[in-house]
């Protein structure tokens, strides 16, 4: 009998190499061209082509350590949200600290969140894209098979996403695991034929780039930047897998790798400077191209997929924070809560993508595009960061405040680096960064004036109730639920049912749902208190994480008393039809904006998993 000390070892590593496959794709496969593209502003300025790449190949390491490895993996990862990370569930837990919802820490996280699907859109086209453009390596005339074969593996890819992933998932880890295995092999061959690589691993180099060539230094370090994007998957993805597990594979398999790989290519290069084109691919035997292209698509497909599902736990999370409108979610998984699937979201991702890569038509060009969005979501996560670590005591203020101001530092450097390309297609990530912005925060502020209309315009719960109790209207048999926006005021649905039928069940369920800033709710689900006319009042409890499911609230109740069959009741609900108005505060663009989002909307049926065949709908009128 094994001991519980040794299952539990076997039960993280276990966790560890299945977090290769998901956490470490986007990461891992930024070797394909980060190299080349670090190095085309060496080749254009000439000078001492060896000093050149080793302070490329120092800038490369030092970034991993500094950016993906201290920042990530040694600081922020500590800044857990009862286990989850992520931009959102950093900007709820910052929220936590100050007891407060809205403010600035909220507009942080919309800029992380809106950049995070810009980003999204970007990761799988030039990835798709690097690895079958090993195809014109092979052959120079495969090279006008490259598009049309990237864009039929990404339409595949987003069409394949409603059947969920579980039934592949199991090769994630092993095929990203291989690959792993094959970079870094890769780089040791090239580096025991060139051991004077070592020296780039001496950050000296890389700070005499700077030095003596700030203005190549800066070109430089937009390519270098390729290799730390998707350093924040290691945050976001932490409550699938925890923190020792991707910590572990972090620096047992993936740090090593990508760094051997790096050394390598430096040696390949030192060694054939001819090579700078494309030393990835160059830097395999013949007999290798046709395996390692096979494997790099495999492996880019995994990395996209993670992307994918990525924009899908974003979504979900932004929509119980009312950031955006409710779309409608399917679980593709019944065992594994994260196994969902939101349409509206991958399909506009294919829109995204499939121009993107009509647009740019290569990775070489897509390269300028990719990396100002990610590296504003990095910023945020870094300054929502310093906020946490200053007021918590998570970790010692004099140790990391300086660490995280000084990381802060090297990201903006980053970002001047990224704005050079703004003019060759790095405006584009902006650009769909800043509309998704304009759409949060245009569904925020019209929500917010149609709940304060709403408000305005109601009456009291408990008045109602208690003039009902007074003077009682007919009753008939039977449960009828209520979904209130706010628990104080009564729902439109109830003041329009006695309007129009003038009856009420004999049983009355008013639940307020609620979107706390933890993940996911325990045993504490539900509170539940009776009032005027014997109707009882139901505050259900959901994580941002997770999405609500009002017939499981109403089953959590027995234990209090009120025991009702979700699929006996009448569900009644309000259906607004919202109307521009001259009078709003809001703009006439931004009204109409805020229609149109209201119109796609999801239903709350579908939001709230609620009996489609047990629900009433009452519409009405409002103006914003």
């Amino acid at each position: 009998m094994q001991s519980p000390h040794v299952t539990k070892n076997s039960a993280m590593l276990k966790m560890a190499f299945a977090s290769i496959g998901v956490v470490f794709g986007d990461i891992g496969t930024s070797p394909l061209y980060t190299m080349r593209e670090a190095l085309r502003p060496v080749v254009a300025a000439g000078g001492d082509p060896r000093l050149s790449v080793l302070g490329v190949v120092s800038l490369l390491i030092w970034g991993l350590l500094l950016i993906v490895t201290l920042k990530y993996v040694i600081i922020i990862m500590r800044a857990d949200n009862h286990g989850e990370g992520g931009i959102l569930s950093q900007v709820a837990l910052v929220e936590s600290i100050f007891k407060t919802k809205g403010n600035y820490i909220v507009l942080l996280g919309i800029i992380g969140a809106a950049f995070f699907f810009g980003d999204a859109m970007i990761t799988p086209a030039i990835s798709v894209l690097s690895a079958v453009e090993g195809l014109s390596i092979i052959n120079p005339e495969f090279s006008g098979f490259v598009l049309p074969i990237a864009l039929a593996v990404l339409i595949a890819l987003f069409f394949y996403q409603y059947q969920g992933t579980s039934g592949v998932a199991k090769i994630f880890a092993p095929v990203t695991f291989l690959w792993f295995l094959v970079i870094g092999a890769m780089g040791l061959a090239h580096i025991l034929a060139e051991p004077g690589i070592f020296a780039a691993t001496n950050p000296y180099y890389g700070i005499m780039m700077l030095v003596q060539r700030p203005g190549l230094a800066l070109l430089v370090f937009g390519g270098v930047f390729l290799a730390v994007t998707g350093g924040e998957a290691l945050y976001a993805d932490m409550g699938h897998f925890g923190k020792t597990p991707i910590r572990l594979a972090w620096l047992c398999v993936a740090m090593p790798a990508l760094m051997l790989n790096y050394l390598g290519q430096g040696a390949f290069v030192l060694a054939n400077p001819k090579a700078m084109e494309n030393p990835f691919f160059l830097m395999v035997p013949d007999w290798g191209l046709i395996p390692l292209v096979i494997l790099a698509t495999l492996v880019t497909i995994i990395a996209s997929q993670a992307v994918i599902t990525g924009a899908f736990s974003i979504a979900q999370q932004a929509m119980s924070l009312n950031l955006i409108p409710r779309m409608g979610i399917s679980h593709t998984s019944e065992t594994e809560k994260g196994q969902i699937y939101v349409a509206h979201i991958n399909w506009l991702l294919l829109v995204g993508v499939t121009m993107l890569v009509l647009m740019f038509r290569s990775s070489d060009a897509l390269a300028s595009a990719y990396g100002i969005a990610v590296n504003v979501a990095m910023l945020v996560n870094n300054a929502l960061a310093i906020i946490y670590f200053y007021y918590s005591k998570a970790l010692p203020r004099l140790l990391v405040i300086p660490a995280l101001g000084a990381i802060f530092a090297v990201e903006c450097v980053f970002l001047a680096a990224n704005g050079l390309k703004l003019a060759s297609g790095g405006y584009l990530p902006l650009l769909i960064g800043s509309c998704i912005m304009v759409l949060m925060l245009t569904w925020m502020k019209g929500r917010k004036l149609l709940i304060a209309k709403y408000n305005r315009d109601s009456v009291e719960l408990d008045g109602v109730l208690k003039s009902l109790e007074r003077r009682p209207p007919a009753r008939v048999a039977g449960a009828a639920v209520f979904l209130q926006t706010d628990k104080k005021f009564a729902p439109s649905a109830l003041m329009h049912n006695l309007k129009h039928n003038r009856v009420l069940h004999d049983k009355l369920i008013f639940v307020a749902i609620e979107t706390t800033n933890e993940p996911r709710i325990g045993e504490d689900r539900v509170s539940v208190s009776q009032g005027p006319l014997g109707a009882w009042l139901v505050q259900a409890r959901f994580g941002y994480m997770e999405q609500p499911n009002v017939p499981l609230a109403l089953k959590a109740c027995a234990p209090f008393g009120l025991e009702v069959d979700p699929r006996n009741a009448s569900f009644f609900l309000g259906r607004r039809v919202i109307k521009p108005s001259a009078t709003s505060a809001m703009p006439f663009w931004q009204q109409r904006i805020f229609i149109m989002l209201a119109n796609q909307s999801s239903r709350a049926i579908e939001f709230f998993r609620l009996p489609p065949d047990r629900v009433v709908e009452l519409g009405m009128q409002m103006s914003v």
